[in-house]
């Protein structure tokens, strides 16, 4: 029998020596260590102390050459990956509403459907309107 062929580590996995993530991002490694001591990257550490970077890890430090390169200072690729971490988390937070809004109006849906199966008047719920791409939409609840 064959053994299970194993695929590439999840992108946060910290499996990368130190020498390997320098060589995958074309960093030398002491600038590695003082890109961590900066905290711009935090690599994962073994029982020993030993640092192990992630394929995260290695894209970041990628991003962090590719703006020193352009001639962005230190402190400015600071801001911009606090900005794109501040976005990313900013996209997250908008989908969980989204999802929340859209199963709110499926409850909505299912509460006027049960209510007409009942014969009582469904003028009393909430109206649902299709959401339209140039307006916003403000959910209200009542106070218990």
């Amino acid at each position: 029998m064959t053994p299970p062929r194993l695929g590439p580590p999840p992108p946060d996995a910290a499996v990368y020596v130190i020498s390997v993530a320098a060589e995958l991002s074309g960093l030398h490694p002491q600038t590695l260590r003082t890109y961590e001591r900066m905290g711009l990257i935090t690599p994962g550490r073994t029982g020993g102390g030993g640092r192990r970077y992630s394929a995260h890890d290695i894209d970041r430090l990628r991003e962090i050459a590719s703006l020193t390169a352009a001639g962005i200072g230190i402190e400015g690729v600071r801001r911009i990956l606090e900005l794109e971490n501040r976005a990313a988390a900013l996209a997250a937070r908008n989908e969980e509403l989204v999802a929340e809004l859209e199963a709110t109006r499926e409850a909505l849906r299912q509460a006027i459907t049960a209510r007409r199966a009942e014969g009582a008047a469904a003028n009393k719920l909430p109206v649902l309107r299709q959401p339209h791409p140039d307006r916003s939409i403000v959910v209200w609840r009542r106070g218990h």
